[in-house]
């Protein structure tokens, strides 16, 4: 572990102005929180910030990111408190380990529905302070280098969500080297072979060629020293992912991936940056294809630099990167860079993005009033993709993300002219709207009056924009249907509570929910955006929240707790009065009831002093326990309407659903039902499988959603 002395003179080098004694304070007052903690690998717990903290130096971060470093987990895991540390460290520093401790807590790889309000509160978290990220990317970083003490199925879990969040939301922020570091963390989990492979074909192919980035490194300095351009030359192999990544791209082997070396020429202006680029040219052949020129269109990151690839030796491609000193500071720490301190002051670098700006540019996209699915595509499109730039006829450039089509174009110009959009023609020709459009293309759009989107277009288009636009105008198209579904969902969830569905209530409930009027309610609940639950909550809130009963109520339920002990069901078995169960004890959260047949007990059952051994009282219970139906219907009137009438006939209430595939001929369901136990689930199922237009029903049980983890990390 290091010491605070030398943690303090890691901020020194850069920062020689820096707060010594309230690093050395942080430093301290975190050890002795965590004193008697220890990580699975059996290391001091402290050892942990403290190698976050170090990181962060690398970035060189001010000292308040610093100090956040060290105390990050304070307020999660120890007695430490906002106020105690706001009184010894200041607001600031408060405010960002409260930050930290909140986005711990988020579970960003859960279910869609809460994995989208998930990203709104991360997206939240950023928008008040970028720092809070930047600890948690760290926070991940170190994680991913210490996971072999991890279970394997927790290594697993870590690391899919590394790949699928962390690390794009790293290379969002222009931080690459996190990137790269974080996928290959994740890759040596996910694909140990895959990777192993990687690095003997390496090593096979130094032995057959010697030593290439040494010989093309003092070519480029030769080229650039005849042309009179000053610059450095780095050069290094791609990372075992990025390689394996272009394999399954382009469909091709090793041996036949060509652009597997990197060099970056580090110049003093600008101008030498396009003077080294013409060198590099007149020494080797471009790469048709190949070139992005990032300084006349730098990335919203703050991201400037020219990239072109070019046949080195023996035909081998290579990929170079050109770009100023100051621009090379930025595309290492990304948005970070902002934050930034050099001999004592901070860094005034002109390529340093503005956090506030880029998070309205990022964010600005992200209406609260899109549904889940559109969220989290535009999220996912934000993060993962590069830029491809289009030009209009008249020259404007357009912004698209890689992959896309010209019926995405059409919709990042106007709405109403992707609507519209009939054909389109790629450098003044006709092309498919199923085109994938490249760099530097020019694009025009033909519409025609009376068009409207068509269903397969949601297979066509890629921006979350062009996506959501499709599906308000299909929306529309289908909301006489959707209007009757909704009312059949609405008379059922009203009946289910003693009332009815009026038109007074239903408007009630509308302007409730700042809708236009009960007709946009109905089709919001025909179309599954809306719950019907929240539709009653929205008139009669004391009836609404009827399965959630007291604690008292509920925990009469379960015998074998202790007094006053609470429980939750496991929401990967979910369990119901009349089946065995038991229970997992979990700090924090009481008593964790699964069904005694759950795969997940298999990951406590080296842990037998968290077991309770538990049933259900007897007695008829309330129906307050939700279970959700996975099921396939036919797509056809009225049979929504059916399905509702027959559940609500075996006094059960629907209290969600959510359509998880819309095909012609038939509709795949997930609905939540509140039941009383398993002989009324058997009743439910029993009467839907009697229904001719219900292909399949069954209970749905997913181990992926655990509950609780097995342990705090």
């Amino acid at each position: 572990m290091i010491a605070a002395d030398d943690l303090v003179a890691l901020v020194r080098n850069y920062n020689p102005k820096t707060n010594a004694a309230l690093i050395h304070a942080a430093y301290d007052y975190g050890r002795d929180m965590h004193d008697g903690q220890f990580r699975r690998s059996g290391e001091p717990y402290f050892s942990h910030p403290v190698a976050v903290a170090a990181i962060l130096t690398e970035q060189q971060l001010d000292d308040a990111t610093i100090i956040t470093a060290l105390l990050h987990d304070t307020i999660e895991d120890t007695k430490s408190t906002y106020s105690e540390i706001s009184a010894k460290f200041g607001s600031e520093v408060a405010d960002l380990v409260d930050g930290v401790t909140k986005l711990t807590n988020l579970e960003l790889s859960s279910t869609e529905t809460q994995q989208a309000e998930n990203f709104r509160k991360l997206f939240m978290a950023m928008s008040k302070d970028l720092r809070v990220i930047l600890v948690k990317l760290a926070d991940r970083l170190h994680n991913m280098r210490t996971i072999k003490a991890m279970k394997p199925e927790k290594q697993a879990k870590k690391a899919r969500e590394t790949m699928d969040i962390f690390a794009p939301l790293a290379g969002r922020m222009g931080m690459q080297w996190m990137r790269e570091e974080l996928e290959d963390l994740a890759f040596r989990v996910l694909n140990p072979e895959g990777r192993a492979s990687i690095i003997r074909r390496f090593i096979t192919l130094q032995k057959e060629t010697g030593d290439v980035i040494h010989r093309i490194t003092s070519d480029m300095v030769h080229e650039l020293e005849q042309a009179g351009v000053e610059a450095e030359v780095f050069g290094r192999a791609k990372k075992p992912y990025s390689i394996w990544r272009k394999m399954q791209e382009k469909e091709m082997g090793f041996s036949r991936l060509s652009d597997i070396y990197g060099f970056r020429v580090i110049t003093r202006t600008e101008a030498e940056c396009y003077a080294a680029l013409g060198a590099i040219h007149q020494r080797w052949r471009a790469v048709p294809e190949r070139f992005k020129d990032y300084i006349s269109q730098p990335k919203s990151n703050g991201y400037r630099s020219i990239h072109t690839t070019v046949s080195g030796r023996d035909g081998k491609r290579v990929e170079v990167q050109i770009r100023t000193r100051q621009m090379h500071d930025v595309a290492e720490t990304g948005v970070a860079a902002h934050w930034s301190y050099r001999d004592g002051v901070r860094s005034e670098n002109p390529f340093a993005v503005d956090p506030a700006k880029w998070i309205s540019s990022l964010t600005e996209q992200f209406d609260a009033e899109e549904d889940h699915e559109d969220f989290m595509e535009a999220v996912k499109l934000e993060m993962y993709s590069d830029k491809v730039f289009c030009f209009t006829p008249k020259g404007d450039v357009i912004k698209l993300p890689r992959g896309a089509t010209p019926l995405d174009y059409a919709y990042a110009i106007h709405t109403r002219i992707g609507s519209a959009c009939v054909g389109a023609k790629v450098d003044g020709i006709r092309v498919p709207l199923w085109t994938r459009l490249k760099n530097g293309q020019s694009v025009e759009i033909i519409t025609a009056q009376g068009q409207t989107p068509q269903a397969t277009w949601l297979d066509i288009a890629t921006t979350g924009k062009a996506k959501s636009a499709i599906r308000r105008a299909l929306r529309e198209a289908n909301r006489e249907r959707f209007i009757k579904l909704g009312r059949e969902l609405a008379r059922s969830a009203f009946e289910h509570v003693g009332k009815k569905a009026t038109d007074k209530v239903l408007e009630k409930a509308a302007k409730t929910l700042r809708l236009e009027d009960a007709q946009t309610l109905l089709a919001r609940l025909g179309s599954a955006e809306l719950s019907a639950r929240e539709a009653v909550q929205a008139v009669y809130p004391d009836l609404a929240p009827r399965a959630k009963h007291t604690e008292v109520e509920v925990n009469r339920a379960v015998i074998g707790l202790a007094h006053g002990q609470g429980f939750e069901r496991a929401s990967c078995c979910q369990p119901l009065p009349g089946e065995r169960i038991v229970g997992i004890t979990q700090r924090g959260r009481g008593v964790i009831v699964h069904a005694i047949d759950c795969e997940a007990l298999a990951e406590y059952e080296h842990q037998p002093a968290r077991w309770l051994d538990l049933h259900w009282a007897d007695g008829q219970h309330p129906a307050v326990y939700s279970v959700t139906l996975d099921m396939t219907i036919g797509n056809d009137a009225g049979v929504l309407g059916r399905i509702c009438t027959l559940i609500g006939e075996q006094k059960a209430n629907i209290s969600d659903l959510k359509f998880a595939d819309r095909k012609p001929d038939f509709y795949r369901l997930l609905m939540d039902v509140e039941l009383r136990g398993a002989e009324q689930l058997h009743s439910v199922i029993s009467a839907l499988e009697a229904e001719s237009d219900v292909a399949s029903v069954e209970r749905m049980r997913d181990p992926s959603l655990v509950t609780a983890p097995a342990a705090a990390e």
